[in-house]
């Protein structure tokens, strides 16, 4: 899915859709996003050493894993909303210029909430770790 396609499942817009692409590979959520520089949340973090903040590979895994719900969304915009975020741990750092390719799956649910465990990577290199939670509604 590409970024319009993506605007198809999630409501996010503007500066907060994350995902250039995103795609579900053998049930994982396959995203990625390329850090170009010109990122809002780069502006003042940090200046001279741009690095992405945590929470932001925490939301670009969590908008990722919404691709796995794209076959029920049937046609509306799904609303995902963070419940928790656990055990989430920072291996290296996200600068511009880096691709972020992020692999996320969801571990158990209980409609409308689901429990999901990500990665994310920029070439073979881990940068992060989290297991999440989210509820999923339609709009």
């Amino acid at each position: 899915m590409d970024r319009e396609q993506l605007k198809s499942i999630l409501p996010h817009r503007d500066d907060m859709l994350l995902l250039d692409e995103a795609e579900v590979v053998d049930g994982v959520a396959v995203g990625k996003k390329l850090i170009t520089g010109d990122e809002f949340f780069l502006r003042g973090h940090f200046p001279g050493e741009p690095i992405v903040p945590g929470v932001i590979l925490c939301e670009i895994m969590a908008q990722s894993t919404c691709v796995l719900f794209a076959g029920e969304a049937d046609g509306k915009k799904l609303r995902t909303l963070f419940t928790g975020l656990d055990g989430v741990r920072f291996k290296r750092s996200v600068r511009p210029g880096d691709t972020f390719v992020t692999r996320c799956e969801i571990e158990r649910s209980r409609p409308p909430f689901y429990w999901a465990k990500g990665e994310g990577f920029v070439g073979d290199e881990l940068c992060v770790t989290a297991k999440f939670s989210f509820c999923v509604t339609s709009e």
